[in-house]
């Protein structure tokens, strides 16, 4: 049996193992449901297809169902309200596209998209991860990927299973030193999330390397490519909230969007210390604050992190850099940790233990549970509200 599964095709390896992970997710996801009770989307009990449609799902399909809104809604203090305008275009279009191909409406087409998106995304990874590692140790790093907490997400009507994807194809066309075939990549990711930013400070890092005659990218042309692709990024980064000043007449309209949220004005690096103290005070918050940097630090900087090679290595600063200074902290920060996909690598290469990378797989799987039963699911705080995944 062992020698017949050796024998398959590497992406059958990869697809037993992500389809493996999402039955688990699906299992949770179900389990959960039937102990919601009524929510804002839905009934005491949800069925799958209603239960994957909370939260910013709702949002993705108000988009399918009607677009954007041309004015931004105001409550009676003038402040723009929560809108459409904070979520990015290129999923629910795609869905639009399957719904009205097929007639499924937003409802499978939207779940059964994401969970496909997420299975390319799987063996993009996986060719990631084994042009600078073995093909058991890559089959662990993408075991790790798919059992990551908030997996589930890559199978729930979310644009974060289309971003994975598009990141790993850009990633890999980086890596490849294809950064002319990377454009377009670059530009329809940054119409999925907000990763223009992110990705051009990565690749700006690992341009000023190969100019400063370091790195695998050190001819003229090479670096004129790079460089291309690195401002492109910045452009498509700028794509999205310039759509939202053309259709709305505000020159501000996603920042103030965004806001929303947040309920306070965009502060770079700032909201950081002020949740990090607020939790754990003045001395320990600060203190944390150093010690996650640390840590992250150590990771990237360790042998296994040192494989992963400057173009991952500078995407997760560029990444990391872009989350310290725009993300306000909140329950759903360990959803946007997804990109940080490459770390998974430098994880398994940590030891070339069996029962380590087994322990760090089962692991994420009961972690999943938690995120699910905790996050996704819906229930009412005293001071009204709920903790968003």
């Amino acid at each position: 049996m062992r020698e017949r599964l050796a024998a398959l095709p590497w992406w059958v390896h990869v697809l037993l193992i992500y389809g493996a992970s999402r039955l688990f997710s699906t299992v949770v996801l179900i389990a959960v449901s039937r102990r919601q009770i009524a929510s804002p989307w839905g009934p005491a009990s949800p069925s799958y297809e209603e239960f994957v449609n909370f939260w910013d799902s709702g949002w993705y399909q108000r988009i399918h169902d009607g677009g954007y809104p041309v004015e931004l809604p105001r409550g009676d203090d003038g402040n723009v309200l929560e809108n459409q305008w904070a979520f990015y275009p290129l999923f629910p279009a795609a869905v639009r596209l399957l719904s009205r191909a097929t007639g499924t409406g937003w409802n499978p087409a939207s779940a059964i998209l994401a969970t496909v998106f997420g299975f390319i995304a799987a063996l993009l990874i996986y060719r990631i991860f084994r042009l600078r590692a073995s093909a058991p140790d890559a089959r662990w790093a993408v075991a790790l990927v798919a059992f990551f907490p908030v997996s589930p997400i890559l199978q729930i009507p979310y644009a974060e299973s289309l971003h994975l994807m598009l990141l790993a194809l850009a990633l890999y066309l980086v890596m490849t030193e294809r950064f002319l075939a990377a454009l377009p990549v670059v530009v329809l990711m940054s119409l999925a999330r907000p990763a223009g930013v992110p990705f051009a400070i990565g690749l700006g890092l690992l341009l000023l390397v190969g100019i400063c005659g370091r790195g695998s990218v050190r001819s003229a042309g090479g670096l004129i490519r790079l460089g291309a692709l690195a401002v492109t990024a910045g452009l498509a980064a700028l794509a999205w909230p310039a759509a939202a000043w053309l259709m709305t007449g505000e020159p501000d309209a996603y920042v103030q969007t965004e806001t929303a949220w947040r309920g306070s004005d965009l502060f770079l690096f700032a909201p950081w210390l002020h949740v990090a103290t607020d939790l754990l005070g003045p001395l320990l918050g600060p203190l944390a604050l150093v010690a996650v940097a640390g840590a992250l630090a150590w990771l990237l900087l360790s042998p296994g992190g040192r494989t992963l090679g400057l173009p991952l290595q500078l995407w997760c600063v560029g990444y990391l850099l872009y989350l310290a200074a725009f993300w306000h902290p909140q329950t759903s920060t360990f959803r946007i940790l997804l990109p940080l996909f490459p770390l998974a690598l430098a994880a398994v290469l940590l030891s070339g233990s069996r029962a380590y990378r087994l322990l760090a797989v089962a692991g994420f799987g009961c972690l999943q549970i938690v995120w699910v039963a905790w996050l996704w699911a819906w229930l009412p705080l005293f001071g009204g509200g709920d903790y968003s995944p």
